[in-house]
């Protein structure tokens, strides 16, 4: 069992796609979520807690990071579990190369 985190904490990473586009397409579809790690949400640069664990600053880049609460039902993990990869797809297909 990992130590020193959050249990209802869980961090997406996707190359190819930069976090906020995935937070605005979610935040379209009702799903609320943020960037980075927790530790520095409030900024817009690369997460140095997730190239600390040995991220790439791609990956770092295009991270999601979504909280359950007391009131997350799992039908809602469905959802974001069935949305997100659609979400990541769109957003890739628009990239430029």
């Amino acid at each position: 069992m990992p130590r020193g985190r959050l249990p209802n904490n869980i961090n997406f990473s996707a190359s190819g796609v930069e976090g906020e586009g995935m937070i605005l397409s979610l935040d379209m579809l009702g799903i609320a979520c943020s960037t980075g790690s927790a530790c520095s949400s409030a900024s817009v640069e690369t997460s140095h807690v997730l190239t600390a664990i040995g991220l790439t600053k791609e990956f770092a880049h295009g991270s999601l990071r979504i909280s359950l609460g007391r009131h997350t039902k799992e039908s809602d993990i469905d959802a974001v579990l069935e949305m997100l990869p659609q979400v990541i797809g769109r957003l890739r297909a628009l990239a430029p190369h």
